[in-house]
């Protein structure tokens, strides 16, 4: 069975018809929030940073969102293969203690145990990811405005509420409530310029440093009531920051702003590319704009994921279908894992053979 599938904004199809897909083509990566989804892309990381685009010289900007932000800052790393395989053995392996009478962990638990993984991750070599001399990091966070500017057991629930309902309207007038806030690794001594147009939504950008570099990438992964918000990271304004996945659940972002810059090669747990976390059930906004016009999206065969443990994606929904039976876990998250090299095998052979049959709208 086919696992992979291709999908090319028109501006892209044009693209590859006449040309093919080289490394050298490729501008920006883009890793989207999905917590355990994710786990699929492995074996295309791999391949992709540690083999293909290690091939070409252009920059090329990462853009990252919750465990999105975590793989594209892997990529950083001196050895992105080895690294890539570390963070699935530690993803996969993840374990939190229950208290008595419940059912899941405490958000002040997960998030001491998630801080003592990135400092082990990265600790000493976060160098590494700010000199990359070919990649420039983005990682994007959720900066609460107003009531949601600090986390309160009663002001935050009240505040998302207030950004879904004013989401479900508009999805710009969020920024009422919540900003996106982009943590941008140095280009010639300032941050360096964000490959997508910021007209969309609300947004500003910070110079990511050793001294906020792992709030930054804690904060990005830092799902509201799941984990707590990291408060005042130093060198960015004031307040309560969250997953980057609420602004930028898919990072749906206007790649199209700037002319001539190249394609965004977008590795992807489905065709979707949604917007924000709140516009999940928004089905009207999840279809492609001109936003992807340059964009080429890999993704899984549905049909290939019912082959999957669970006929599923692995998702965070596991945490409790397994609950305290972490062994099981583990096998089918590892299980998922290790099919997924056949997404990985099948783009190499599309690139050595490019078939534009298989290349479908996005």
């Amino acid at each position: 069975m086919t696992a992979l599938r291709i999908y090319a904004g028109p501006q892209a199809r044009a693209h590859l018809e006449r040309h093919g897909l080289q490394a050298a083509d490729v501008a920006v990566v883009p890793g989207a929030a999905g917590g355990p989804k994710g786990l699929i892309l492995g074996p295309l990381d791999r391949f992709i940073f540690g083999e293909w685009l290690a091939t070409s010289t252009q920059p090329v900007h990462l853009v990252g969102a919750s465990i999105g932000a975590w793989r594209m800052a892997t990529a950083c790393l001196d050895d992105p293969v080895a690294a890539f395989e570390r963070l699935e053995r530690d993803y996969i392996s993840q374990d939190y203690a229950l208290e008595p009478g419940r059912r899941t962990p405490t958000a002040a638990h997960v998030s001491e145990r998630f801080g003592e993984s990135l400092q082990s991750f990265y600790g000493g070599r976060v160098g590494e990811v700010l000199a990359h001399p070919r990649y420039r990091l983005h990682i994007v966070t959720s900066r609460g405005r107003h009531v949601l500017r600090r986390e309160h057991r009663v002001g935050t629930p009240l505040g998302y509420l207030g950004a879904f309902l004013t989401n479900s309207i508009h999805r710009k007038s969020m920024g009422a409530w919540l900003e996106r806030v982009v943590f941008s690794t140095p280009g010639d001594g300032s941050p360096a310029l964000l490959p997508f147009g910021t007209t969309d939504y609300r947004t500003r950008q910070v110079a990511l440093t050793e001294s906020n570099f792992n709030a930054a990438l804690q904060a990005s992964c830092s799902i509201p009531f799941v984990l707590k918000a990291i408060h005042d990271i130093p060198g960015a304004p004031p307040g309560a920051y969250w997953d980057g996945g609420i602004t930028d659940y898919h990072l749906h972002l206007n790649y199209n702003a700037s002319k001539g810059r190249g394609l965004v090669l977008y590795p992807h747990f489905q065709k979707s590319v949604v917007p924000g976390w709140l516009d999940k059930g928004l089905k009207w906004r999840h279809g492609a704009t001109h936003f992807l016009d340059n964009t080429i999206v890999l993704a899984p065969d549905p049909h290939w994921v019912k082959t999957l443990p669970g006929g599923k994606l692995p998702d965070r929904t596991d945490f409790t279908r397994f609950g305290t039976d972490l062994a099981s876990r583990v096998k089918a998250w590892t299980a998922a894992a290790q099919a997924s090299r056949q997404l990985a095998d099948e783009f190499a052979q599309w690139l050595a053979r490019p078939d534009m049959s298989r290349v479908e709208p996005l």
